[in-house]
C-alpha cells in the first residue's frame, strides 16, 4: 500500500511540475528534485506541505505566485489527487536560510505557536538552479557561495627531493651528519622521496555573446580558483584572447571583476575559439605554460573560425597537458549533442567533458581540477 502512495505521489509531483510549466512558468532542471526532498522532510499529508515545499523549490520569481496558486488548486485540489491528505494540523513555515544565528533569531517567534519547520541550506536549494533561469536575488547568492569555494589542485612529482622517514633513495649526507653526533656510527640511515609540487592549472573562459547566461558566474568561478594561488593562469576568449592573470589575482572579488571588466574589450561579442586557442598555443600554452597542467576551457563550443582550426589547436594543446577539461552549460540541456561546429571539432581531444551551469556542476569540475 505504501509503494503505491509513493507512487502516486511521484507520478503527481512530475504531473504538478508539467503543468506549472506549460502555465508559462520557468521551473528550473532539478527543481523536481528539491521538491521530492522538501516533501520527503515535510510529509505530504496536508494540504500546506505540499503547497509550501513546491513554492520554496519550484518558483524562481515572486510574481509567479498567483499563478502557481491557481495549477496547485486545481491540480492538488480539484479532485485529481487522493493521498489520504488530512485538515492541516498545524501553520507551516519553511525556514530556507541558514545564516549564522538564524536559530536563535527564530526561538521566540517559534515558541509563541506551533509551527512545522524544515531548514534547507540556500546552497542546497539553489545548487541545482541553471545560472540562465535565476532571479537577480538568486544570481547575488549563487555569486556569493561561488565565490566563497576553495578550488584545490592535483600535485605532480618534481625533481626536487624531500627527507622521508622509512623509504626511498638512501641521503648519504644526512646519514653522515647524523653519526657525527654518535662517534662516527651510522646508528640510524636517512632516505629521500620524491618531492611534490602543485600542477599549474589554466583557465580558459569564453566571453562571447552566447556565454552570457553563464559567463559572470564562470568567471567568478575562475576569481576563486585564483585567490592565493600561484600556479594558476586565466584568459578570456571573444574576437581576441586577453590574459587575465594579473586582473584576477587579488583577493578582493569586487576589484578583480572590475579590472577583468576594464581588459576584456570583446565581452559579450563574437567568438573566434579556433583562433583564440593558435595565440595561445603559440604565445603561451606550447611554449610551457600548458606543459604538465591542467587546462580548462569554459565554453559552449560556438566558434564562427574553421572548425579544422580548432581540432588542430585542440590536438597540439592535449598533445603538451596533463589533462583537459571542457566545461559547456549547454551540456545540461534534455536531449542535447554536440552538433556545434567547434564542439564537435575539440571533443576527441578532451579527457573530461563537463556541465557548467550550476553551482553542483562547478563543484563537480573542482573536483575533477583535483584530480
Amino acid at each position: 500500500m505504501e509503494a503505491t502512495v509513493e507512487r502516486t505521489l511521484d507520478r503527481h509531483m512530475v504531473g504538478f511540475v508539467t503543468a506549472l510549466r506549460a502555465a508559462g512558468l520557468p521551473v528550473p532542471v532539478g527543481s523536481t528534485l528539491d521538491f521530492g526532498r522538501a516533501l520527503a522532510e515535510v510529509g505530504a499529508d496536508t494540504h500546506s506541505g505540499v503547497y509550501w515545499s513546491g513554492r520554496a523549490t519550484l518558483l524562481t520569481r515572486p510574481e509567479d505566485i498567483a499563478v502557481y496558486d491557481e495549477v496547485f488548486r486545481l491540480h492538488w485540489l480539484g479532485g485529481i489527487v487522493d493521498l489520504g491528505m488530512t485538515a492541516d494540523p498545524a501553520p507551516l513555515t519553511l525556514l530556507l536560510d541558514d545564516a549564522p544565528g538564524a536559530d536563535e533569531a527564530d526561538d521566540e517567534t517559534d515558541a509563541e505557536r506551533d509551527v512545522i519547520s524544515v531548514r534547507y541550506s540556500r546552497a542546497e536549494v539553489l545548487g541545482a538552479r541553471d545560472f540562465a533561469q535565476c532571479t537577480d536575488d538568486e544570481l547575488a547568492e549563487l555569486y556569493e557561495l561561488i565565490m566563497r569555494m576553495r578550488v584545490g589542485g592535483a600535485r605532480r612529482p618534481c625533481r626536487r627531493r624531500k627527507p622521508s622517514a622509512r623509504r626511498g633513495r638512501p641521503d648519504l649526507r644526512r646519514t653522515v651528519r647524523e653519526a657525527l653526533r654518535t662517534g662516527g656510527e651510522p646508528v640510524r640511515r636517512r632516505f629521500t622521496e620524491a618531492g611534490e609540487r602543485p600542477r599549474r592549472l589554466v583557465l580558459l573562459l569564453d566571453v562571447s555573446g552566447s556565454m552570457e547566461p553563464y559567463a559572470r558566474a564562470l568567471v567568478r568561478f575562475v576569481h576563486a580558483a585564483m585567490v592565493g594561488r600561484r600556479d594558476v593562469e586565466a584568459f578570456a576568449l571573444g574576437t581576441r584572447l586577453t590574459r587575465l592573470t594579473r586582473e584576477l589575482s587579488t583577493r578582493d572579488p569586487d576589484a578583480a571583476l572590475a579590472a577583468a571588466a576594464l581588459a576584456v574589450t570583446d565581452w559579450s561579442g563574437g567568438t573566434r575559439l579556433g583562433e583564440g586557442l593558435r595565440e595561445f598555443n603559440d604565445s603561451w600554452g606550447v611554449r610551457g605554460m600548458a606543459r604538465g597542467a591542467t587546462v580548462v576551457v569554459l565554453s559552449d563550443g560556438w566558434d564562427r573560425g574553421d572548425p579544422e582550426v580548432m581540432e588542430e589547436q585542440m590536438a597540439r594543446l592535449a598533445r603538451v597537458a596533463h589533462q583537459v577539461v571542457w566545461v559547456n552549460p549547454l551540456k545540461a540541456s534534455p536531449g542535447y549533442e554536440p552538433l556545434a561546429r567547434g564542439m564537435s571539432a575539440a571533443l576527441p581531444h578532451v579527457d573530461t567533458f563537463l556541465e557548467g551551469h550550476s553551482l553542483n556542476s562547478l563543484k563537480a569540475l573542482a573536483e575533477a581540477i583535483d584530480a
